[in-house]
């Protein structure tokens, strides 16, 4: 059966809560009492599954075929279908947990994800898979936190700092062009390629720095609300249904990690 109860791992002083019946999103993680995360329904971090960002007018070909996807950030659709679902808890312990969800309508095929998330005391491990009941299809895996710009009321803004091979130039609608430019300057809602894996520091001087890293070359990164800013590590770039299909099939399924952690500054 689906979860409405949050699960609450704890580390030391380090505690993380997974809305389960939220997406299966982090609501909420606390490092020695400070909150990390900007709060609220639709924020924490989020999975973005079977496709990340935004897909061209909600439509995509695979196999030949034409397939249309409900258009949720109009025109395009976006971050998948499962940030507002119910997922199952398959187990939980004191700093571990993981949940499953069966894909649905409107995606068109039948398959599982599984996320499972590992606390430190000093870092969390998310690790997400998605395997197919049929039928191969394409599909991406991301994460998109909400981290906090201000951890304190007055305190430092948050600043981010990597270094990427290069920059997919964002088009008028948003997605990318397909050509590769230098990086660019604040502000970012741009996805950015790192060949030798994602890498992202943000620092909150004087308070912490958290460190975003995973096995996958592409991140996107946003910083254009004041309430907070985004570090999205994923297996493609938006618009990657249509410009880079990653096909799970019945012995190759997709899985990727990211794993953030920190210390106290």
């Amino acid at each position: 059966m689906t979860t409405q109860d949050d699960i609450t791992l704890v580390a030391g002083a380090t505690k993380l809560t997974v809305q389960g019946g939220n997406g299966c999103r982090i609501g909420s993680l606390q490092i020695d009492g400070t909150e990390v995360l900007r709060q609220g329904d639709h924020y924490g971090s989020f999975p973005m599954v079977p496709w990340c960002g935004r897909t061209d007018n909600g439509q995509f070909r695979s196999g030949g075929q034409s397939y249309r996807l409900p258009i949720t950030d109009p025109p395009h659709a976006i971050h998948g279908t499962v940030r507002d679902q119910a997922w199952r808890l398959a187990n939980s312990s004191e700093n571990e947990a993981s949940f499953t969800y069966d894909l649905i309508d409107p995606w068109p095929w039948s398959g599982r994800v599984t996320q499972v998330f590992t606390l430190a005391e000093d870092s969390v491990t998310i690790t997400m898979g998605i395997e197919t009941y049929g039928d191969s299809f394409p599909a991406q895996i991301g994460w998109h936190p909400w981290f906090k710009r201000h951890l304190r009321e007055g305190g430092a803004e948050a600043r981010i700092d990597f270094d990427a091979a290069w920059q997919e130039e964002r088009g008028e609608n948003y997605l990318p062009t397909g050509k590769r430019i230098d990086p660019q300057p604040s502000p970012w809602d741009d996805c950015f390629g790192m060949p030798d894996g994602v890498d992202v520091t943000v620092t909150w001087a004087d308070e912490l720095e958290l460190r975003v890293r995973s096995r996958e070359q592409w991140v996107v990164i946003f910083d254009h609300q004041q309430e907070g800013v985004c570090v999205e590590p994923q297996t493609g770039p938006p618009n990657g249904l249509n410009t880079h299909p990653r096909l799970v099939t019945p012995i190759d399924p997709l899985e990727a990690s990211t794993t953030w952690s920190w210390r106290r500054l």
